[in-house]
């Protein structure tokens, strides 16, 4: 008997409380110190938090914030060397120029919802704190159009990951590609919760199973869980042998199987596949609010992002820059609040009288710092016969000494948190008269303390590259869609998906990004303004040994290219109209159009007809010489043919002269020289 749809979801939101306890238990104490540690680096007076508060209730609590620059440096190198993603073709199937377009419609997705805001968020806590996350979404173009179905992806910052994402227990990998369930909690007020999805004083707590409160009195926890459910298949594949065609069929479809069989095919192979789809929910602490179905690709759209992170005791244990300086920085605070406090007592000793020698200058002697005044009085002291008797201060107050071991233990503490936090005694300080080569070593000593977390990184991008391909190979599939790509400088082009070309007599796709595999990189390095700045300082350098006008005007060009002003645009849109023209850059689509349709209307140059008269007054002349060259061949060939025919004749001739006899042969000699005179005259007759 088949389960009704709430006796399913009440099934799904069994296991899914099952499945959080078994997550949520051995990480609590872990991201409640990732908080901390945020919170240490991030709120005034949290360093002051927890007995010490107490301890020093009474007592001056100064904070010297040692910790935060030192994360902001990592902050600034970071932001200075930002990770993209690139796309590249995997196999056959693939091409580059499609990877182009993948990069391009990532930028423009990137652009498009600010995505710096999500991985900004994700770095600046998972480096103060240990854990950062950020969710992969896809989202109508225009939410209030009914009629528009268009989707594009966005990245969405997650605040406070280390108390809002949790992975299933089995997920060992950093990046979480093993994952099978996530939970990412966000709290309601109980009002705004009641009025969207009901009561819920229905949900009971079972100590033994939910450790988790889902329910306070003033909040309640709403979590978007993500499952990724498997379906596991054998297919069969049958192969007709005359032309070894071969057919996948799945092999629970038997009357495809009797088909192929009646027609010859035979079994050929077995391979058992597994498909995977995510499906999402939104569930409370006592049900499923909403089943939002299936999501676009194959991945949970939840991409973290961990400081420092090991398994220790199976236990993920994650941590940041700031973990292990916390009890320096305490201890610090301390010894800097004791001296402050011994420093307050004035250095000049404090007289003690009786109370009968200040009565009614009290008030005198309490503003003697403030009032300064050039002499204070007191009250003479009376004797045993009532004669006053003149006495001074009966003793003093001396001032409090700065114990030796205060000031020892001070130096201590900043030796150890210069080496805990990276600050190697002036490193980062460059001199004059160093060398370049001192400066790049120096450079890469401070690079050092922060790969860790720049490698860390890179991995987050490349998952999230991984699951944005997931989601744009099923979301970006309409066909003739235009859509904008930005380049890595910045510049917006219009591409369109799935176009219909003609190629060898047959209908393609064009711009399809489900054809064929594509593998997911990432590279680290400067923004493009920097690395576009040392390229200026590169080609500057290289323009002083080259000679050649054409390479010199190539290099100034694309110099001009680089450089970055106020009102150089047209200018610059005609530099790059003048490179297209060198051949140093390829042109666009759109400019190679521009410029055939300018090539086509153009007005004739004067200078280029003359020269194509020219050619054309050569090429006449070339054929005449070619014809009168074939008139001559002709000729010759028929006086040659000619020449043969009397050839030929005379040796037919030969032949009967040489069948004659001498008599017959001498009488026709005769005949012929009588025919060859000419007749006689009249007057010589």
């Amino acid at each position: 008997m088949s389960k009704t749809k709430e006796e399913r979801l009440a099934d799904v939101h069994a296991e899914a409380l099952l499945e959080f306890n078994r997550a949520y238990s051995p990480q609590q104490e872990v991201r409640l110190q990732c908080l901390q540690d945020r919170r240490f680096v991030s709120i005034p007076g949290a360093q002051w938090e927890d007995s010490l508060r107490e301890q020093f209730a009474n007592r001056p609590r100064f904070e010297v914030n040692k910790i935060h620059m030192s994360v902001m440096r990592i902050f600034n190198e970071y932001r200075n060397n930002r990770v993209s993603v690139d796309f590249r073709a995997k196999d056959n199937g693939a091409t580059e120029d499609v990877a182009d377009i993948m990069d391009g419609l990532y930028r423009a997705d990137e652009q498009e919802c600010n995505a710096q805001e999500a991985y900004d968020n994700a770095f600046d806590e998972g480096v103060s704190g240990g854990m950062g996350a950020w969710r992969v979404r896809a989202k109508y173009e225009d939410e209030e159009d009914e009629e528009d179905d268009k989707q594009r992806i966005c990245m969405e910052p997650i605040y406070d990951a280390d108390s809002s994402v949790y992975y299933d227990a089995d997920a060992k990998r950093q990046d979480k590609r093993d994952a099978t369930r996530c939970w990412v909690i966000s709290s309601m007020s109980l009002a705004a919760f009641t009025e969207e999805h009901g009561d819920a004083s229905s949900f009971q707590k079972d100590g033994t199973l939910v450790e988790f409160d889902w329910f306070t009195p003033d909040v309640a926890y709403i979590a978007e869980y993500y499952r990724v459910e498997e379906k596991r298949k054998t297919l069969l594949v049958y192969r007709f042998v005359p032309t070894k065609e071969e057919v996948k069929v799945e092999e629970s479809d038997e009357d495809e199987i009797e088909r192929l069989t009646a027609q010859g095919y035979i079994l050929a192979r077995r391979k058992k596949i597994t498909t995977k789809r995510v499906h999402k929910y939104i569930m409370s602490g006592d049900r499923i609010l909403e089943d939002c179905g299936y999501i676009a690709g194959k991945c949970i759209p939840i991409i973290p992002f961990y400081g420092k992170r090991a398994f220790v005791d199976n236990v993920e244990r994650i941590q940041g820059h700031v973990r292990l300086t916390t009890d320096l920085m305490r201890l610090y605070n301390m010894l800097i609040s004791l001296l402050a406090e011994i420093s307050v007592y004035s250095p000049i000793e404090k007289p003690i009288f009786t109370p009968e020698q200040m009565q009614g200058h009290e008030n005198a002697w309490s503003r003697d710092s403030i009032d300064r005044p050039a002499y204070q009085l007191i009250n003479a002291i009376t004797g045993i016969d009532g004669s006053p008797i003149p006495a001074g201060p009966i003793g003093y107050v001396k001032p409090p000494q700065i114990p030796q071991a205060l000031a020892a233990l001070m130096q201590l503490c900043n030796v150890d948190m210069q080496e805990l936090l990276g600050a190697q005694g002036g490193a980062e300080e460059v001199v004059s008269n160093i060398s370049a080569k001192a400066v790049e070593l120096i450079q890469t000593r401070l690079d050092m303390q922060t790969f860790i977390y720049m490698d860390n990184f890179a991995k987050a991008m490349k998952r999230c590259g991984e699951v944005w391909k997931g989601m744009a190979q099923e979301l970006y599939d309409e066909e003739s869609r235009e859509m904008k790509t930005v380049g890595v400088d910045g510049s917006e082009d219009t591409i369109e998906l799935m176009k219909p070309v003609m190629e060898d007599g047959k209908t393609t796709k064009e711009n399809d990004l489900t054809a064929g595999r594509f593998d997911v990189v990432t590279d680290v390095g400067p923004s493009f303004v920097t690395r576009r700045d040392g390229t200026v300082r590169a080609l500057s350098g290289v323009l002083q040994y080259t000679q050649d006008p054409q390479e010199r005007a190539a290099i100034t060009g694309v110099i001009f290219q680089n450089l970055d002003g106020e009102g150089l645009g047209d200018l610059k849109e005609w530099n790059r109209r003048r490179l297209i023209s060198m051949g140093v850059i390829k042109p666009t689509d759109e400019e190679k159009a521009e410029l055939d349709a300018a090539a086509a209307n153009a007005a004739p140059d004067p200078q280029a007809q003359f020269l194509e008269a020219e050619a054309g007054k050569s090429r006449a002349l070339a054929q005449k010489a070619e014809a009168d060259t074939t008139v001559s061949l002709a000729n010759a060939q028929k006086i040659q043919a000619e020449t043969d025919k009397t050839q030929a004749q005379t040796n037919e001739i030969l032949k009967k002269i040489g069948a004659l006899d001498i008599d017959t042969l001498l009488k026709l000699v005769e005949a012929h020289k009588s025919s060859a005179e000419p007749a006689a005259s009249p007057v010589a007759a």
